[in-house]
């Protein structure tokens, strides 16, 4: 199969996730974008943490972070992923990627990613907010469930419940949220152990505490949140490892990903 070049818009867990499943399987030429200000919970599996780093690893793979379109090639002979500060997405007029993938994860109709980049040979878009094949070429199903990291030719994927995933029977009381508009600032750090009821980090002056006892296995930076923005994620399971590995539902999406590429291309 020839070289392709990959573009991922996001660069939060789940657009990681894929990145690390395809630099992996050996497709090296891979761009991410993000935000100038990433809202990721769940840093220390994500490559958006190079926009304030300059670099970052996960899992043996790492990332860094490019000063302008001009510089990806040389992050690419450096083996590593690029990624990119543009949340106009002005980058893609003058990119003509095998491959786009929309994997900003928000959950709300987008409209077409086809009309608005019509350059790609193959768009991808990762859970609800696509039509395919109006839309996108493919849809990968994001809800935790029996149809995780399916592919969808034709339709849309399930409706955003809502809900965080299960993890020994505890789902919203795993994740906090910012009770107002506001700016962070943590009383933890991912990695540390919490009981019910300690605080994990600040919004202004209003604390946010842990609902559960666990390991804070998410924590957002201390940048300005809206309201009921998702700050920190606390794990059940108190196994500190689970902080700096990608999630079983990212590496379903992923996988999906990864079919969807080798079943338009391995040909």
């Amino acid at each position: 199969m020839r070289s392709l070049t990959i573009v991922v818009l996001g660069a939060g867990e789940m657009a990681s996730g894929i990145a690390h499943r395809l630099f992996s399987s050996r497709f090296t030429r891979i761009l991410m974008s993000e935000m100038r200000s990433p809202l990721t919970v769940r840093r220390l599996v994500a490559f958006s943490e190079a926009v304030h780093a300059g670099a970052m690893e996960v899992e043996g793979v790492r990332a860094e972070l490019a000063d302008s379109p001009g510089a990806v090639q040389a992050i690419w002979d450096r083996q590593a992923i690029a990624v990119l500060v543009d949340e106009e997405g002005a980058f893609l007029k003058t990119v003509e990627p095998d491959v786009l993938i929309d994997a900003t994860m928000i959950k709300r109709p987008k409209g077409s990613v086809r009309e608005r980049v019509p350059k790609a040979g193959l768009v991808i878009g990762v859970g609800p907010g696509f039509k395919a094949p109006d839309d996108v070429d493919a849809i990968i199903e994001s809800n935790r469930g029996h149809h995780l990291g399916r592919v969808i030719y034709a339709g849309e994927a399930e409706a955003f419940t809502r809900i965080p995933g299960d993890i020994m029977g505890k789902t919203e009381e795993r994740v906090l949220r910012a009770p107002h508009p506001g700016m962070v600032s943590q009383v933890k750090a991912i990695g540390d152990m919490v009981k019910k009821d300690d605080v994990v980090l600040y919004v202004d002056r209003t604390p946010v505490r842990a609902a559960i006892d666990g390991v804070v296995r998410g924590l957002i930076r201390p940048i300005v949140v809206e309201h009921n923005e998702k700050v920190g994620d606390v794990d059940p399971s108190r196994d500190v490892s689970h902080c700096a590995t990608i999630s079983d539902k990212a590496r379903s999406i992923a996988g999906g990903v990864l079919e969807t590429i080798m079943h338009r291309f391995n040909v």
